[in-house]
């Protein structure tokens, strides 16, 4: 039987997965092998914006992947090598702060005397109920979970199942690399907001967060393979149909973690334009694909933005 106490370091550790689309594809990885030419894609999820001073460049991150997706195109490893700062969407350190996660804790768990089932639809119950039989995890367990937590909890555990490791992820990977590197750190958002996002979401956009997170979990393991190949290939616009489908019945949501803080992060990439070191920005690849998305509201600005 599953207990509540093998959760805990799990879920505050994979907090920065479901900033890409909600929640799929969130010590890193130093695969040295080397790719042939043959093996290199003409094109890459990383774009570059060159200003007067320096370059920019935007790397599209899956948080969540497997050893073997290493090691990582020619395109994104000379991108790194030329950047004396990266940058990411938050400090990933924070997340193994102590105070941090009491505060997630907090913010994910009902106060006594509520629960689960007493603020959730009775159609996603239902479905929850469902879900939950399927996967071994009694939901009597879960009661005190705010359905933000609990949509976590289900997408990680799913994804783990499915191979799928947040240490793996681009940003764990790029971010342990630069330390030991020595380049200059930066962030986009602290971490406080980022839990934000979710912890304070209304009745309403929870459950409808919720509802997102199970539709996907039913066929989350085609979508991660066809994710991955999108993303190694460059193909923006199946990435973009891919990752905003999950997305088309849920618009607060979209609103909420993707278009506002798209639209937060290139008022940041003007301030790096005038720095005169170049910088690598990694931030979840569904910000940076399609209408309104990073790369489009900078273009709309009069950047000049290349896929490379």
């Amino acid at each position: 039987m599953l207990r509540n106490h093998l959760f805990k370091p799990r879920w505050s550790r994979l907090f920065v997965v479901i900033f890409i689309f909600g929640f799929i594809l969130i010590g890193a990885s130093r695969a040295q092998v080397q790719q042939t030419p043959a093996q290199q894609p003409s094109k890459s999820c990383l774009w570059s914006v060159r200003s007067a001073s320096n370059t920019i460049y935007l790397l599209g991150s899956l948080h969540l992947l497997k050893v073997d997706d290493y090691p990582l195109s020619a395109a994104i490893e000379k991108a790194y090598s030329s950047s004396q700062k990266v940058v990411f969407e938050t400090d990933l350190s924070a997340m193994s702060d102590a105070s941090i996660q009491a505060q997630m804790l907090t913010m994910g768990l009902y106060p006594e005397g509520q629960s689960l089932s007493q603020n959730l639809s009775g159609g996603t119950l239902d479905r929850l109920q469902t879900k939950m039989t399927e996967m071994g995890m009694p939901i009597q367990q879960f009661e005190r979970f705010k359905p933000w937590l609990i949509a976590l909890t289900l997408a990680t555990f799913e994804l783990q199942r499915l191979g799928y490791s947040p240490q793996m992820g681009i940003d764990m990977h790029f971010y342990n690399r630069a330390k030991a590197d020595g380049k200059e750190l930066d962030f986009l958002e602290p971490i406080e907001y980022q839990m934000e996002l979710l912890g304070n979401m209304d009745d309403a956009d929870q459950d409808s967060f919720l509802t997102q997170t199970l539709e996907e979990l039913n066929v989350v393991s085609e979508m991660s393979v066809d994710m991955i190949t999108y993303w190694k290939s460059g193909d923006a616009e199946n990435l973009y149909e891919l990752l905003n489908k999950s997305f088309e019945k849920h618009p607060i949501i979209s609103d909420r973690l993707l278009l506002k803080r798209n639209m937060e992060w290139v008022s940041h990439i003007d301030v790096f334009t005038k720095e005169t070191q170049n910088v690598l920005v990694i931030v979840g690849a569904g910000h940076l694909v399609g209408p309104e998305s990073v790369v489009d509201l900078l273009k709309q600005k009069g950047y000049t933005v290349k896929q490379m």
